[in-house]
């Protein structure tokens, strides 16, 4: 009777890891067909913002050095990006904001940023940025929000969620549905900035580099670590010089594979929100 027993003990606990790594298969399955079919769905945007984001794979979105003069007597320049395919520019956009605001409200100042589409002036997308309170940890509201649209369309958002240790994103599409998560890559069982991610930044390979990951919904609450990433947001220095006299960045945007023309645009323009939270002001 005892071994009996025994047996049955071992067989539950059999199934009961079958049926985890069953539901664990089934759970990102889903997600990944869950995207494939949004990404079919959704056909929003301007006809420019189809035609620059169809296709790629990744993106460089380079600042400007404009105002560096105005920078260094302490003023808040008005932020200027350059958006490139590999090394072919295609498209430029600049922060419309008051000077007051950018000087008294600086980095958390509303402001909106059109990318033009270089020659033509053809509007690729819209970034809408409210005024809110700075970034947070156990924050219940006043979160730091974007919205992102094209043609006079709304293509989704991002938002501040509530967290601790580690500021963390997730990205929406227009009818307010959760598509990704996004954070900085983590140790120390998730409470720490893994600042190594990307290299030893005491070395040229990791210097002055820092990371954003794009998760999938479906791995919310397993993101940490070493955990599976579809695309990333990486912040990288221009030169020394540059990095240490101006606030002149370069984000360089890989797209998840899965990802619609729509999403695409979302993600390149989220490299702004997190230049806008994070490096203005420095």
């Amino acid at each position: 009777l005892l071994d009996q027993i025994c047996l049955l003990a071992e067989f539950s606990l059999f199934c009961v890891n079958a049926f985890s790594e069953l539901y664990t298969f089934f759970l990102i399955s889903s997600s990944d067909n869950y995207l494939k079919k949004m990404a079919e769905k959704m056909d929003r945007g301007s006809d420019a913002m189809k035609a620059h984001f169809s296709d790629v794979e990744d993106m460089s979105i380079r600042q400007t050095k404009r105002g560096w003069c105005q920078e260094l007597l302490g003023c808040e320049a008005r932020t200027e990006f350059k958006w490139f395919k590999g090394e072919e520019q295609f498209a430029s956009s600049l922060e419309e904001a008051s000077c007051c605001c950018r000087l008294c409200c600086s980095p958390i100042h509303p402001f909106k940023m059109e990318v033009k589409e270089l020659n033509t002036e053809a509007e690729i997308l819209t970034i809408d940025r409210p005024f809110r309170c700075p970034i947070g940890g156990c924050k219940c509201c006043c979160y730091q929000s974007a919205e992102f649209l094209s043609g006079g369309q709304l293509l989704g958002s991002i938002k501040e969620t509530c967290f601790f240790c580690i500021p963390m994103f997730k990205i929406y599409d227009d009818k307010e549905q959760p598509m990704y998560i996004l954070h900085q890559p983590t140790c120390c069982c998730g409470t720490c900035v893994n600042c190594c991610a990307e290299g030893n930044p005491c070395s040229k390979k990791g210097c002055c580099k820092v990371s954003f990951r794009v998760y999938p919904i479906a791995q919310e609450g397993k993101t940490s670590g070493d955990a599976e990433y579809q695309g990333m947001i990486l912040k990288r220095p221009k030169s020394a010089m540059t990095e240490i006299f101006t606030e002149a960045e370069v984000f360089d945007v890989n797209f998840p594979d899965t990802s619609s023309n729509d999403q695409k645009a979302i993600l390149a323009g989220t490299s702004v929100f997190i230049n806008a939270n994070f490096f203005e002001g420095e």
